[in-house]
């Protein structure tokens, strides 16, 4: 059975242009749902602010991302920062970004956490990354001292700090990367990147394109075979596991990050179907 809050305190990751298959759904979410507006190159930040207005204005929680390699200037974050409040926005996520190398003075999360322009601006939350399979170009302890580094910042700054994940196809490595970062000290919020509903061919790519683990021996325990690539599976084995995991570790602290790779309507229709299936 899955523990009540894995589901219940759920977000939810779209792109901006997705805000209009957000009014569609937003009947099927609670209020105060957590919205993540992920950060593409080919959109820009005044289409991520009006994004984040009209989901304040459905009554949910915007958490729009601020990737620091795409940010040219202090002027030009100051003003994103600005609009974003505004918007009446007060929680973020603070990535690096895809770019190799930073367009302006912020190379990393941290640079962002350490301008001071949060905490000036009134932001309450703050998320960053997590990566529980490791980071291709960055090793294992780089990335648990960032973490570290990045928590110890926005605890200094008054402000709530949140540790996303990455998303996956195994409850292990996720699993086994909680329980190291308890062990280590760390008590913070953890929200489990899990992907939705969609196609083997849709998850390879997006797995692909952020560099997770996603082998055939992972793509099969979640539930599909190479030969089935256009095949529709959901996340029922991984949820499972990871309750299951979760409750052996009393660990409450922790709620999914849903990416519904296969649209934002199939998602939901399978958080419904599950809760009813597991009360």
């Amino acid at each position: 059975m899955f523990p009540a809050n894995i589901l219940r305190g759920f977000s939810l990751e779209i792109i901006a242009k997705d805000i209009d298959r957000l009014e569609d759904v937003a009947p099927l979410l609670a209020r105060g749902t957590q919205i993540s507006i992920t950060s593409l190159g080919n959109e820009d930040a005044g289409q991520r602010v009006r994004a984040a207005r009209r989901i304040r204005d459905l009554g949910f929680v915007a958490v729009p991302h601020i990737a620091a390699r795409r940010v040219t200037s202090e002027a030009e974050l100051a003003g994103i920062i600005d609009a974003f409040g505004q918007a009446g926005v007060d929680s973020c996520l603070v990535i690096a970004g895809d770019l190799p190398r930073a367009v302006g003075p912020y190379d990393d999360a941290l640079a962002i956490i350490q301008s001071g322009l949060l905490e000036e601006a009134g932001f309450r939350r703050v998320a960053v990354s997590g990566y529980p399979e490791g980071h291709p170009h960055i090793s294992d302890p780089v990335l648990m001292r960032s973490l570290r580094d990045k928590l110890d910042a926005l605890g200094r700054a008054g402000i709530e700090p949140v540790v996303m994940t990455q998303f996956g196809f195994s409850a292990d490595p996720i699993l086994a990367w909680v329980a190291r970062l308890r062990r280590d000290g760390f008590a913070e919020k953890i929200r489990i990147g899990v992907p939705g509903p969609a196609s083997l061919r849709t998850l390879l790519r997006f797995a692909a394109q952020c560099g997770v683990g996603a082998s055939t021996k992972v793509i099969g325990k979640y539930g599909l075979a190479t030969t089935q690539l256009l095949k529709t599976a959901g996340p029922d084995v991984l949820v499972q596991d990871l309750s299951n995991g979760l409750e052996r570790a009393h660990e409450r602290d922790v709620a999914i990050h849903f990416f519904p790779f296969g649209g934002l309507a199939k998602t939901l229709e399978w958080i419904e179907s599950a809760r009813a299936a597991y009360g």
